[in-house]
Order: C-alpha cells, then sequence, then structure tokens
C-alpha cells in the first residue's frame, strides 16, 4: 500500500526551520510583502479597481508558504487595513494615472465599504487554493499553472459578486446591466495583466525549486 509522502513548501526548503515564531515572521513577511505590491497601481477611467501587483504577490505567497500560512498572510494583511494602516491599493487622486510604490500612497478600510473588498477577501481563499495544490507537488511543474488559475477564480467570485453589490448600493447600475456592468468593472480590464502575472508566478515557482535542487546536490 502506498502512502502519500508529505512535501514541503517553497519557503521551508529556500530557509530551513520551524517554530511558531519562525511561521509568524513569514506570516507577517509576506503580508509585507503584498502591501508593497499594492502600490504598484494603475487608474483606470471607467472602474473603481485599479490594476495592481497584488494579484501576482497572492499567489506566490500561496505557493511559497502554502496553505495555512499563506491564508493567515493574506488574513494579517486584510485586518491590518481594515484597523487603519494603509496597506491597500492607493486611491489614485485626479491626474495620476500610475504608482509605482513611493512615496507610500496605501490606503485602509473596511472591505465591505470598498469597491474591491471582495477581492480583498478573496485573496484569502486564493493563497489557500495555491497553497494546498502547491503542497501537493503542483508547484514544481506545468500543473503550477492549474494552480495559479485555480486561484484566480477563487479571487473572481468573491470580487466580482461584492462589486456589483456595491455598484447596485452606489447606484451605479441596476436591472439587467448588473452582470455586464460588473464583468466591465472589474474582469475584462485584468485579464491580460493576470495572465501576465501567472505567466511570471509559474516560470518563479518551479524556478526557485529548480535552485533548491542545484543547492542540495
Amino acid at each position: 500500500m502506498q502512502t502519500t509522502q508529505a512535501r514541503l513548501s517553497l519557503i521551508d526548503s529556500l530557509v530551513p526551520g520551524q517554530g511558531l515564531l519562525r511561521d509568524a515572521a513569514l506570516v507577517v513577511g509576506f503580508a509585507v510583502l503584498v502591501a508593497l505590491f499594492a502600490q504598484i497601481a494603475v487608474k483606470l477611467p471607467f472602474t473603481p479597481v485599479p490594476i495592481t501587483g497584488q494579484t501576482l504577490a497572492v499567489l506566490l505567497t500561496g505557493g511559497a508558504l502554502g496553505a495555512n500560512r499563506g491564508a493567515a498572510s493574506l488574513a494579517l494583511y486584510m485586518l491590518v487595513g481594515m484597523v487603519g494602516l494603509p496597506v491597500f491599493a492607493p486611491s489614485l487622486g485626479e491626474g495620476t494615472v500610475f504608482h509605482f510604490i513611493a512615496p507610500w500612497a496605501g490606503s485602509s478600510d473596511l472591505v465591505w465599504q470598498i469597491a474591491s473588498g471582495g477581492y480583498i477577501a478573496g485573496f484569502i481563499g486564493a493563497a489557500w487554493v495555491v497553497g494546498r495544490l502547491a503542497e501537493r507537488g503542483w508547484d514544481r511543474s506545468w500543473r503550477v499553472l492549474l494552480a495559479l488559475l485555480a486561484g484566480n477564480v477563487v479571487l473572481y467570485v468573491p470580487g466580482l459578486l461584492w462589486l456589483g453589490y456595491w455598484a447596485v448600493d452606489k447606484e451605479w447600475t441596476s436591472g439587467a446591466s448588473i452582470i455586464p456592468d460588473t464583468l466591465q468593472w472589474g474582469l475584462w480590464p485584468f485579464v491580460a495583466g493576470d495572465l501576465a502575472k501567472l505567466y511570471v508566478a509559474s516560470v518563479a515557482l518551479p524556478g526557485a525549486w529548480a535552485l533548491v535542487g542545484r543547492k542540495e546536490r
């Protein structure tokens, strides 16, 4: 009878060690990474949701930390923003189209009060799904793309549902136009960028494993 061998997460191979303090430091460190990538933002005139680097950081967090620590890192990120620290994507003012990290211009708010709140909540599930599949070894082969796509789906479901509700509440849309308007604001503008992020993550994760393999020889 065959048994399933437990697999190390990428971070455990890159940075060996164990213990609660180490895990807490990793959770905090990757939450900071997501906050940093949130400051890479592009404002589009026709949607309240900006294009940011967050999705890439979320996928890498799940792939590197595994399911539980990845989800914990994104839960921490969400909670920190909800208590007032400016870690969410910046609210770009008039005349500002692109922002790259500095000067820091992050925002904070309760996730149920902002258009992108559903995506931020969805980050937690996305990191868990990618991390769970990574723990099964999907981050070491072509299947990493499937894991990342699954994470993206998990991210978009609450993101789009909440955006649609938010738009109705703000009287941006109503009736039969809810679905096409929501997709126009929250999905179609992000497809090309998300494909690029998926490509970067699908190269970075197996590439990091290849480096680990060379180090261990």
